[in-house]
């Protein structure tokens, strides 16, 4: 049947209709456009926005990706609770593909612990299944193989094998007692330790020439370089193990030492990068025949800028040429310092001037050109040159904005009296920059242990290498509570990058310089009149705020007590048990300090020298002819015989004047 036409009437009606539509189509569009316009603009959420903004925005905001970014930093504030975790996490695991795959294992991993921790073993149970049978490649997904392998140890060995760097994975390891796995990927582990030497002791004879290697290997990572030896047994180690073995046993005994320089040797006369590295090593070695033995080497591997710069120190080689031909080797870094040392110790000013000139400060890392940069301007001042002296200074604290010789250039140029601030520190979240955009998004979420994981998996459980490695392993270490050996590392790098400008080299200062167990040293700060910036210092120096590190002459804790000191300090029997208690071993080590403050008249040198090397010792450098404490502190540092107490001293006032000064902002440290 034909279709009737319409009339004027419904034509206009339609229209009308139409016209509407559209407009509420483009208003719908505009609003849509104007909504992603605003979430665009908005700045992402990082660990620097407070817990209300952040509550703000898992509530209110229009963009799913921002709510999930608030619920994860809300998860990651340290004072959250179970409960809390658990509601902000809710419904957060969604997306399945780029970068929403990454937080959305996350937040599922998160969210189960959640529910284990707030006593629903069932819903953690049911977020680790949908965890693993999403995401079974991803990182998080190793927690959830740990988890459900509580009651399925085939899933053990499923994370054993798919994610065998992964915390969760050794923490498996040393549960089934498995001391190859460890040694492979995880000795420094918490119980690895015990369970590697234990297995290199009572199975020695079971073991297959691998498992020596390995074993050892792991040892080494250790620092304990005769108990490898000693797994060893009669197997020949290869090439890699033994570099690594001399490296330790050069730090060891005589007798060690002599170990390591004839494994050394051996190695340097072999073509490759192996026998440059057993020259380089050797060239370290503080015995005086080590100069004999690199004069024996291939003239290939003299004619290195390591061989070279310790045979100059020897006088056998023309230091200057060592200098100009190697000027960024960083064994020319040392020999101009052991060179300019000396002048200075001789007062040969001219001579100090000349070797600091050597090479330019600013292909210098931060820290070394600060050195250099202070001791020209101090020959400058010494010579009659009092602007030079105090340009020197001025850009002494523009290369290194804390640490000991920005201090020493403030106090030179008189402008120290006002500038002592709190020991409060002005830290602020910044990006890790690992040049992995999962990790560096898990980060940007205040999720450091997963971050951690991700990277340690990433790396397949291998050391850095290069400085920017040490740099973003050590933030990434220190982030977790690892101090020991993220301290260590990011301290490594420090000597080793290129500078970056006062207000980057500001930064990574504030990340050597973490405040910890302050509820601890505040009460002793407090209880003994001491400082808190200086027990920081110490603390920081003598255990990198590791309560339960021993040294190897037998001093525990936080502050490296010796027991009989502690004890006559207590006045009660004390072990090293007792004194891995942070709050026990700082209220002694306050006490110990005010007692050497108080022997010394103040004197912060004399004081933390004596901390190191013992007063008895310092006071008989006291008497020494030339170096006056009193007027000329650095120089009588630098003269100090013992050379660990030298750097000890530096290093401890360096830690006290950055400290102090945490607290100002970059546009006052860095005008």
């Amino acid at each position: 049947m034909a279709q009737r036409p319409l009339s004027a009437e419904q034509r206009q009606s339609l229209l009308g209709t139409a016209l509407i539509g559209l407009c509420c189509l483009g208003t719908g569009i505009a609003l849509a456009a104007g909504r992603q316009w605003l979430v665009q603009l908005a700045p992402p959420l990082t660990p620097n926005n407070s817990a209300a903004e952040l509550a703000r925005n898992r509530r209110q905001s229009l963009d799913p990706d921002r709510r999930r970014d608030a619920a994860l930093l809300l998860s990651a504030q340290p004072k959250s609770t179970p409960e809390e975790r658990r509601y902000w996490l809710q419904g957060q695991g969604w997306g399945n593909h780029g970068g929403n795959r990454v937080l959305a294992a996350i937040s599922l991993k998160r969210a189960a612990q959640a529910a284990q921790a707030s006593g629903r073993p069932q819903e953690a149970q049911v977020l680790w299944g949908e965890l693993l049978r999403r995401f079974p490649q991803e990182p998080a997904s190793a927690d959830a193989l740990y988890a459900l392998g509580r009651r399925q140890p085939k899933l053990r060995r499923t994370l054993l094998k798919r994610f065998a760097p992964h915390p969760a994975a050794l923490a498996a390891a040393l549960e089934a007692g498995d001391a190859l796995h460890l040694a492979r990927w995880g000795a420094r582990w918490p119980g690895a330790e015990t369970l590697l030497l234990q297995t290199c002791e009572e199975q020695q004879a079971a073991l297959s020439a691998e498992d020596k290697q390995l074993l050892a290997a792991g040892l080494v990572q250790l620092g304990r370089g005769q108990q490898a030896l000693n797994c060893l047994g009669e197997t020949a180690p290869t090439a890699e193990l033994q570099l690594r073995l001399a490296q330790i046993l050069l730090r060891g005994s005589r007798a060690q030492q002599t170990q390591a320089e004839e494994l050394l040797v051996r190695l340097a006369n072999r073509e490759g990068p192996e026998g440059f590295e057993a020259a380089r090593l050797l060239a370290q070695s503080p015995a005086p025949r080590a100069v004999e033995q690199l004069q024996q080497l291939p003239p290939s591997l003299q004619d290195s800028a390591p061989v070279q710069a310790r045979l100059a120190e020897a006088g056998q080689v023309d230091p200057a040429a060592v200098l100009s031909r190697w000027p960024n080797d960083p064994a020319s870094w040392e020999l101009q310092w052991s060179e300019a040392r000396q002048a200075l110790l001789q007062r040969d000013w001219s001579q100090a001037s000349r070797w600091l000139s050597q090479l330019d400060s600013a292909t210098l890392p931060a820290p070394l050109a600060a050195r250099q940069l202070f001791w020209q301007g101090w020959s400058a001042q010494q010579q009659g040159d009092q602007a030079s002296a105090e340009q020197f200074w001025r850009r002494t604290q523009r290369s290194q904005p804390l640490g000991y010789y920005s201090w020493r250039a403030k106090e030179r140029l008189g402008e120290t009296s006002n500038s002592e601030h709190s020991a409060e520190a002005l830290q602020f979240w910044q990006p890790l920059a690992s040049g992995d955009p999962r990790i560096d998004a898990l980060w940007q979420r205040g999720q450091a242990l997963e971050a951690w994981e991700s990277w340690r998996t990433k790396q397949g459980g291998k050391p850095p290498l290069h400085p920017e490695e040490f740099l973003i392993e050590g933030r990434l270490r220190t982030a977790i509570g690892d101090d020991w050996t993220g301290l260590g590392q990011l301290e490594r790098a420090s000597f080793r990058l290129p500078q970056i400008g006062c207000r980057g080299q500001l930064e990574r200062e504030r990340q050597l310089h973490p405040r910890r167990f302050s509820a601890e040293l505040n009460a002793a700060s407090q209880a003994n009149a001491v400082d808190l910036a200086l027990l920081l210092a110490v603390a920081k120096q003598e255990s990198r705020f590791s309560p339960t590190v021993r040294s190897g002459a037998g001093a525990s804790g936080l502050l490296q007590l010796m027991p009989a000191t502690a004890s006559e300090l207590a006045g009660e029997s004390l072990d090293h048990e007792a004194l891995s208690d942070p709050e026990r071993n700082g209220a002694l080590g306050a006490a110990y300090l005010k007692q050497l403050l108080r022997g010394a008249a103040g004197n912060l040198f004399q004081a933390i020298a004596s901390y190191n090397a013992g007063p008895g010792a310092v006071g008989g450098w006291l008497k020494r002819e030339g170096f006056d404490l009193q007027r000329e502190p650095e120089l009588w540092t630098e003269a100090i015989p013992y050379p660990e107490t030298r750097l000890y001293t530096k290093k401890v006032l360096g830690n006290y004047w950055s400290y102090r000064q945490l607290g100002q902002r970059a546009e006052d440290l860095c005008r």
